[in-house]
């Protein structure tokens, strides 16, 4: 097995985060689009949170890199694995965006997390990590 136990407990976390993200798009007809919004970039940054963290522990493990931010922790793992440069910047995008999540004042800001949450990276870093 090409991953230790602990890298694949925190992916199988990113996994069903992941889901819970994706079930977003169920709910479109049964929320207001101000809760929809709200509960799609709560998701997201949830989802993000687990990548990133998952992200570290297998640098840590299985490359012996230590890195303490999420920013790091993508730019690691891309320099690594000698990832596509298109895949590189749409995850550092997701980066910056979910830095603004914490910062929702208004329903805008919310409307456009949920519209753009660059959630097409997910399930592209698990084939990655499980090289």
């Amino acid at each position: 097995m090409a991953c230790g136990e602990r890298i694949l407990k925190k992916l199988t976390q990113t996994e069903k985060a992941f889901r819970k993200l994706k079930e977003i798009e169920n709910l479109t007809d049964e929320l207001k689009d101000e809760i929809l919004y709200e509960v799609s970039a709560k998701r997201f940054e949830y989802t993000f949170e687990s990548l990133w963290k998952t992200l570290k522990v297998f640098l840590e493990e299985e490359k012996g890199i230590i890195s303490n931010s999420p920013m790091d922790c993508f730019k690691q793992f891309y320099k690594t694995m000698n990832l596509d440069e298109k895949f590189e910047d749409k995850i550092l995008k997701s980066v910056r965006f979910c830095d603004e999540i914490v910062h929702i004042h208004d329903y805008e800001t919310a409307e456009f997390i949920y519209k753009n949450p660059e959630n097409n990276v997910f399930p592209n870093l698990k084939k990655q990590l499980l090289r």
